[in-house]
């Protein structure tokens, strides 16, 4: 592990990290808080350009160097992108401070203030912010933006990029980042005009967007998207579940494989999911309301896609929803988005890897002797990506059920634990109980925002770039070669 190597690249991203807080600093200096953004956009241009120029410019990335910068990068990132909060003292803690920012740029959107209204501008910009720098994955961004990385590039993308394999639209990895990012920078503008047409104030328009195409689920608004009119949120649930859609498909759509979409097995998984289990929160929503409507179809609809998206955005306290309709929202919250989309969750592929993989393991007791292979669509998938997806799985169920245990032991009931820590693990936000939709995460308090916050990690950079980090052989000679 050439450490100054790593070192190199995550300068470079604090100090973008930095220059994207000057857009909010605008709103600072008209706000008279001039100071603390300057202090935020100093001390973290400052770490940048002292590990940029102190290690060598001419580097070459291995496998286990770009694991190293990603894990390392996104904690520099987190930790200093949490200074806003604590330099303008909106945050009471620094671990509240840390637990926000940790939140934005995995677009969790979980947040610890109660009334968002009474936040400054230049606070609300900063989190949209981080929710769009995450979103795409500012990893992702630095490879198609800086020419320094080279070929370790690949190893990065690699690193960052969720889901069970990475999709390269030209045979260069900067360039294929590159136009991820373009397709991401294009529908979120598309997005933020249409705001703007049906009503929203421009920064209401730009912030919604920024957090929408991220599925962040940050709002100006205490109430969310509730506040909004209901034309509003269909257009929102349409741009919701596309950035659920791996964003490959996106650019082939774009680019004339108008049925790039419906090709794609991963897809279908997902609009079948979306339409079935909202159907079923809409039949269970209407019959506990004993009324059937349009309003009714939207409420579920919205609240079912906007978890699934893991966007958590809400128009609802679904909460208070029939008991069944509880129980779908969180089974949504661990399947989550596609891979390659900006959502998170257990992701739509692993599930229906899994579902395939014990289909077959069902049949194969009824025909013992029979050659059952496991399929996604018509395609078949390797032995070895399948018990990769089943070790994820238990990973993935194992961390969940620790930080279950660690909030209940810190004093919190059950039906908040469990949701809190899913709603972490998988980005979604909003939970159950004392973290449901109508309510936040600042009365926790500072364990548990420890807690959450390294759930929040593991989860956007699905466990391995971070617990690799605290293998003694990652950072050894013997560990790994060149």
């Amino acid at each position: 592990m050439n450490i100054r190597e790593v070192l190199h690249i995550v300068g470079a991203l604090l100090v973008w990290t930095a220059a994207a807080m000057l857009p909010s600093m605008v709103f600072g200096i008209a706000e008279g808080q001039l100071a603390p953004w300057l202090l935020s956009i100093a001390a973290t241009a400052g770490l940048g350009a002292t590990l940029w120029f102190a290690t060598p410019r001419v580097i070459s990335i291995n496998p286990r160097e770009g694991i190293a910068v990603v894990g390392l990068g996104w904690v520099s990132i987190v930790l200093m992108g949490s200074l806003p909060f604590v330099f303008t003292g909106i945050a009471p803690t620094i671990t509240g401070a840390v637990f926000e920012s940790v939140s934005g740029f995995t677009t969790t959107g979980a947040t610890i203030f109660p009334v968002i209204e009474e936040l400054p501008r230049s606070i609300l910009l900063w989190r949209s912010i981080s929710h769009w720098l995450g979103g795409m994955g500012i990893i992702v961004l630095g490879v198609a933006i800086l020419p320094l990385i080279g070929m370790g590039g690949a190893q990065l993308f690699r690193a960052e990029a969720p889901g069970i394999a990475t999709d390269r639209l030209k045979p260069r990895i900067a360039t294929t980042a590159r136009l991820l990012w373009v397709v991401y920078a294009v529908l979120t503008a598309v997005l933020a005009v249409i705001y703007l047409v049906l009503g929203m104030t421009p920064f209401d328009a730009v912030n919604h967007a920024l957090s929408a195409l991220a599925t962040g689920g940050f709002s100006t608004r205490t109430a969310s998207l509730g506040y909004y009119s209901a034309t509003i949120q269909w257009v929102t649930m349409l741009f919701m579940f596309m950035a659920g859609v791996n964003f490959t498909l996106h650019y082939r759509m774009m680019t004339g494989r108008l049925d790039a979409w419906i090709r794609d097995p991963e897809w279908r998984w997902y609009f079948a999911s979306s339409l079935g289990i909202g159907g079923v929160v809409f039949f269970a929503l209407s019959l506990s309301e004993g009324v059937w409507s349009l309003d009714g179809l939207r409420r579920a609809a919205f609240n079912v896609v906007a978890v699934h998206s893991t966007t958590g955005f809400t128009t609802d306290d679904f909460a208070a929803w029939p008991a069944v309709g509880q129980v779908l929202l969180l089974g949504l919250m661990f399947v989550g988005a596609m891979g390659g989309s900006t959502g998170g969750g257990f992701k739509v592929v692993r599930a229906a890897v899994v579902t395939q993989h014990a289909r077959g393991e069902i049949r194969k007791i009824l025909h013992p002797r029979a050659v059952i292979v496991t399929r996604l669509g018509r395609s078949p998938v390797r032995a070895d990506i399948v018990l990769k997806v089943l070790a994820f799985l238990t990973l993935y169920m194992f961390t969940y059920a620790i930080g279950t245990a660690i909030l209940a032991a810190l004093g919190n009931d059950l039906v908040t634990s469990m949701s809190a820590a899913l709603a972490a693990l998988s980005s979604i936000g909003p939970g159950l109980g004392e973290v449901g939709p109508t309510a936040n995460y600042g009365h926790l308090g500072a364990p548990a925002h420890v807690v959450l916050s390294v759930l929040m990690l593991l989860g956007r950079l699905e466990f391995y770039t971070l617990l690799v980090l605290f293998i003694p052989g990652a950072w050894s000679k013997a560990g790994g070669n060149r």
